[in-house]
């Protein structure tokens, strides 16, 4: 992959509040999982300008933006709120997922909100960090329900079952998630970080059969996985099931594209798929480019 793509989609990217980026120590105290994570100041966290910014040092043209996974629904609901109106701003450049508290009352009717204001879909959903059992399909219901309705996907976390620990490492493997994509074959799942290894079960044949509606996205490939997982993912399920996504600031954007151009993983006619195709398909962003307006969420 020695010449950069004509286009970029970054498919996994995170952002906060600037007031929340400013003053973490409140939400270290208010969210278990997120103090775990942000407790040390080392931790980057970044607000929507931040992130365009970071695009354009890059060279990304777009980026799917995530907020955080809170248990507590008035969180979720308030950095829906800030997306929403932050990708309103943006001129095209960052579309927006929604996040919902699945165990919490109210999650359906939110998921509705955030569709109707503009979301691409909902994610990312992490188990471990809200508090619901992946492989209990049935918690999720009322979510699924509207995505695919909607015809909207949704973006769950995915650990490996082996490995290194590390913050963030939970329980939502590939057996647990494949509990949950067998009830939902008809609903659009993403599934980060190379779904935890679960591209590699798709040897077996009966899971092949049921997974067929599900992609991966490449979320902080470096971190987990040598570079040879892209070549290795593609050639078992394919170009048109894999997006490219950088978990910035996790993993900072510019230095993970120069990396996967380096590698030479992606071959010439996967490229436009895997770099911003495929991201473009799944989230239909031709569907969800702001016009620029406040959409005042919370007015």
């Amino acid at each position: 992959m020695a010449d950069a793509s004509p286009l970029v989609v970054d498919a996994h990217t995170h952002a906060f509040p600037p007031e929340w980026v400013a003053d973490r120590t409140r939400h270290c105290t208010r969210d278990r999982w997120f103090g775990e994570l942000y407790e040390t100041p080392s931790a980057k966290m970044i607000d929507a300008r931040e992130l365009i910014g970071a695009m354009d040092a890059a060279g990304v043209a777009q980026a799917v933006v995530c907020g955080w996974p809170w248990a507590d629904p008035s969180l979720c609901q308030e950095h829906n709120d800030y997306l929403a109106d932050a990708c309103a701003a943006s001129a095209g450049r960052l579309a927006w997922l929604g996040v919902v508290s699945p165990a919490a009352p109210g999650a359906a009717a939110e998921t509705e909100r955030c569709l109707t204001h503009g979301a691409a879909g909902i994610g990312e959903l992490n188990a471990d960090a809200q508090g619901f059992d992946v492989a209990n399909p049935h918690v999720l219901a009322d979510v699924a329900s509207v995505l695919t309705g909607a015809g909207r996907p949704l973006l769950l976390h995915a650990s490996e079952p082996v490995g290194h620990r590390y913050p963030g490492k939970g329980t939502a493997t590939p057996d647990r998630l494949v509990d949950f994509l067998t009830v939902y074959p008809d609903l659009t799942v993403v599934l980060a970080h190379w779904g935890g290894g679960l591209p590699f079960y798709e040897l077996v044949p009966e899971i092949a059969a049921v997974i067929h509606n599900t992609v991966y996205d490449t979320a902080a490939s470096t971190y987990l996985y040598r570079p040879g997982v892209f070549r290795t993912v593609l050639d078992l399920v394919g170009p048109h099931r894999v997006l490219w996504g950088s978990d910035h600031p996790v993993l900072g954007m510019g230095k993970f594209l120069d990396r996967t151009r380096r590698m030479g993983g992606i071959r010439s006619d996967e490229r436009d798929l895997v770099m911003a195709g495929n991201a473009r398909r799944v989230y239909r962003l031709h569907d969800t480019v702001p016009n620029g307006d406040h959409m005042g969420l919370s007015e």
